[in-house]
């Protein structure tokens, strides 16, 4: 498994409403997910930096960036777009980070 990590951020006024909109995802969204090898997926809020931090553990790069080609990932990012900034294919504005330890 490859583990990954990213930021993204949320708007200021929109703590609550992401995180009803997580709970729980769609149901299609989780199977998509899963079909295409993620596990673990976690999100992390930081309210006072507005911040997300999101780890996930997937099987391959290639089944992971598929996910950004479904159906159902479009219609969530649709979705999301107005709680969050969101880049010009509603996709969200992200960062992934570099991994420096991990003790497992």
């Amino acid at each position: 498994m490859i583990r990954k990590a990213f930021v993204m951020q949320v708007n200021p006024d929109s703590h609550d409403e992401y995180e009803r909109r997580h709970t729980p995802i769609w149901p299609e969204l989780e199977s998509v997910l899963k079909d295409h090898g993620a596990r673990h997926y976690a999100i992390y809020l930081d309210k006072a930096r507005n911040l997300l931090f999101a780890t996930v553990e997937i099987e391959s790069e290639e089944r992971w960036n598929a996910v950004a080609q479904t159906d159902v990932c479009q219609r969530w990012w649709r979705h999301m777009r107005d709680v969050m900034p969101s880049n010009p294919d509603n996709s969200p504005v992200s960062a992934e980070l570099k991994s420096v330890f991990y003790l497992e």
